[in-house]
């Protein structure tokens, strides 16, 4: 079954990884308290790595914040030392000022961003995202920061630091699950496994700080429009997957054309430029009657979601 876009015979399947362009932001908006907090009483915590793929030996670190100023860099004298070339060997402090904590921008080559506007220095509040080269901080504050702390390392376990919906490691055990109920109960279940079509090209034209934006808005604007209990996975760099519970090959396709019109008509920004998106989209599925396993059926809609790309991007194979 095929739901037509625009034609486009180039190809363009790589992920992104380079990242010696990536600049330093503060992600999404904080979130939490905007209480100052007291020395002693905040922490910055791991929750993306170099590698940005949710893992690695720092991932969850946890440090400590009190009177004294910490530096992060790309010199070992830093307090922080962060090894990569988008960052610069002094970067940016953070430090007590009395009231709250303050982040300042050290002179680096690539600038500080907080909700992805240049300052030189902010007063942090609970929830902001620091990040520097492709490392995330989290800033949290308040009276109980062990059980936050906590919170934050489950919250870590599930989510995808970058765009807030669940990770790979999330996706693959609610696949599994909903999988073996839908082969006990005789249940339909389909999977979409879609991505973001020449996104290499957004990173390569525009920087990386441009295609982080994109996919945080690209992730809000599908989990916007399913729903509660479906489930919404980043399982790649520009990959995405939808589990729909309990919903037929057809209406499944019906949904992935309606998500590839909403992206194609969406106006995604970065600085007040806007960047034109389209999506491909591969959809398989468990009939009553035809159960198949996990791999089978995430198999058969990565299959499809090629057979979309190789067919010209910007539609639906199902």
């Amino acid at each position: 079954m095929y739901f037509g876009g625009v034609s486009d015979s180039e190809s363009d399947f790589d992920s992104d990884t380079d990242y010696r362009r990536t600049i330093v932001t503060i992600g999404a908006p904080a979130s939490g308290s905007d209480e100052p907090a007291g020395p002693g009483t905040a922490c910055l915590v791991i929750i993306r790595t170099l590698s940005g793929a949710g893992h690695g030996p720092d991932l969850g670190r946890r440090l400590p914040l009190g009177t004294e100023t910490i530096e992060c860099g790309r010199s070992m004298q830093c307090d922080v030392p962060l090894d990569d070339d988008a960052v610069s060997r002094r970067h940016a402090s953070v430090s007590w000022s009395g009231t709250g904590y303050l982040l300042r921008d050290l002179g680096s080559t690539n600038g500080t961003y907080v909700n992805d506007v240049a300052v030189k220095e902010r007063v942090l509040r609970d929830g902001d995202q620091l990040k520097i080269g492709r490392t995330i901080f989290k800033f949290m504050q308040g009276g109980n920061i062990e059980l936050a702390y906590h919170e934050e390392i489950y919250r870590l376990m599930t989510c995808d630091a970058l765009t807030q919906v669940h990770n790979k490691r999330s996706f693959d055990a609610a696949l599994e699950r909903e999988v073996s109920r839908a082969t006990r109960y005789q249940r339909h279940l389909s999977l979409i496994v879609f991505d973001i079509d020449h996104f290499k090209r957004i990173n390569d034209t525009r920087g990386h700080l441009a295609g982080d934006a994109v996919l945080r808005q690209y992730a809000a604007l599908v989990s916007s429009h399913i729903r509660r209990d479906d489930v919404l996975a980043r399982v790649g760099g520009e990959e995405f997957a939808l589990i729909l519970p309990e919903i037929t090959q057809e209406s499944a396709c019906l949904v992935a054309e309606k998500l590839r019109s909403l992206i194609a008509e969406a106006s995604f920004r970065f600085e007040e430029v806007e960047i034109p998106v389209t999506s491909s989209f591969g959809v398989a599925s468990i009939r009553p009657d035809a159960p198949c396993s996990t791999l089978e059926l995430y198999r058969q809609a990565d299959e499809r979601l090629y057979q979309a790309k190789r067919d010209g991007r910007n539609r639906v194979i199902g």
